[in-house]
Formats: structure tokens, sequence, C-alpha cells
């Protein structure tokens, strides 16, 4: 019975921290604009910057990534049970992304769950992250296509934690969390194929 209490409240302590909504609360706090009904509707770094500017996209980027690195890092350093496969972390890491995308103080709608993608993967193997992260940034930075920096890079996750012999409940995870993250990605997909995407300026 312990087991799954410990169990019930990692997720759900991971899923009330995943929907904090960043990008939201420092667009309102600012401007008192929904950012909901701006640009894509996403709550994400990248809508922030159509708003705010390059700084607050930064900021937004670091913050949601800290928001999906530290329920991992809490599970990890203090999950007493299901240690052996990795479980518990994983748990976070999915419950994060979820609590992002469908956030329960936004009546379930969120971003995209990039940062807090890859905040989660940072706090599972560190190297893994920051090679996630820097294919993230050099494909962004060349295409000037954020929605295909994230997709490549999420993409490559789960091999990159094959590669480097992780657990197979990381390996799992990312390649869920790539699924889904891309899903979510779907109508930047359709402007990408159309030549519609925006670009970074």
């Amino acid at each position: 019975m312990e087991k799954f209490l410990e169990l019930a409240a990692v997720v759900v302590s991971a899923y009330l921290i995943g929907s904090i909504p960043t990008g939201y609360i420092i667009v309102k706090s600012f401007t008192g604009q929904d950012i909901r009904t701006i640009g894509s509707g996403s709550t994400g770094a990248t809508n922030v910057k159509r708003v705010m500017g390059k700084k607050w996209f930064f900021i937004t980027l670091l913050l949601d990534a800290f928001k999906g690195a530290l329920p991992v890092v809490l599970a990890k350093i203090f999950a007493t049970t299901f240690t052996g496969i990795g479980l518990l972390p994983v748990l976070a890491a999915v419950a994060v992304i979820l609590g992002h995308s469908k956030s329960i103080f936004l009546k379930f709608t969120g971003g995209k769950s990039v940062a807090s993608g890859v905040g989660t993967i940072l706090a599972l193997n560190w190297m893994v992250g920051l090679i996630i992260a820097t294919i993230w940034a050099i494909i962004t930075f060349v295409s000037r296509y954020v929605s295909l920096g994230s997709i490549i890079a999420l993409a490559i996750s789960p091999f990159l934690m094959y590669a480097f012999h992780q657990p197979v409940a990381y390996i799992g995870y990312c390649a869920l969390g790539a699924i889904y993250i891309i899903y979510l990605h779907r109508s930047n997909i359709a402007r990408l194929i159309k030549g519609e995407e925006n670009k970074v300026r």
C-alpha cells in the first residue's frame, strides 16, 4: 500500500508542478493579456516571444525546463520504491509534460511541452539532455524554425538514451514523450509542409 501511495504522491505533485502556467503568468502579469488568445494560443516560450520579445522567450524557456526537471530530480533522490527500474522518475516526467500541456489551472490547456520535456530528459540523464538541447539549438538556428528543432531533437532522444545504456523505462519514456510532443505539433508540421510556418527572426 505504501508503494502505491508514494507513486500517487509523485504523480500528483509532478502534474501540479507541470501545470504551473509559466508563460501565461508572465504575459498576464506584465501585459494583462491572455496568451491563449495570441498567436498559436500556446503558453510556451515561442508564443511568449511574440508578445514580449527574446528576453522573455529565454526566461520562459529556462523556467519551463526547470519546472520539468524538478519533480524528476526529487523523485530520483527521494523515491524508495520501484527504484530498480527507474519507474517513479519516469512517471514524474510523464506527469510534468501532461501538466504543462493540459494544465488544471487553465482548464486543461497549455503549451507543447518541449522545454519541460527537455528538462525531464536533463534530469533523467544530463548528458543526453545537453545533447538534445544542443541539437534543438543548432537546428532552430540554422532553419529558423523552433518547431522543426523541437520535433527532430525529441525524436532522437530515445536513441540517445539507448546509446547511453539507460534503463528501459527512460528509453520508453523518451519514445512515448517524443510521440506525444510531435502530436502536439501536428499543426506546425502541416504548416512546415506547406511552407507557412513562422520563422524565428
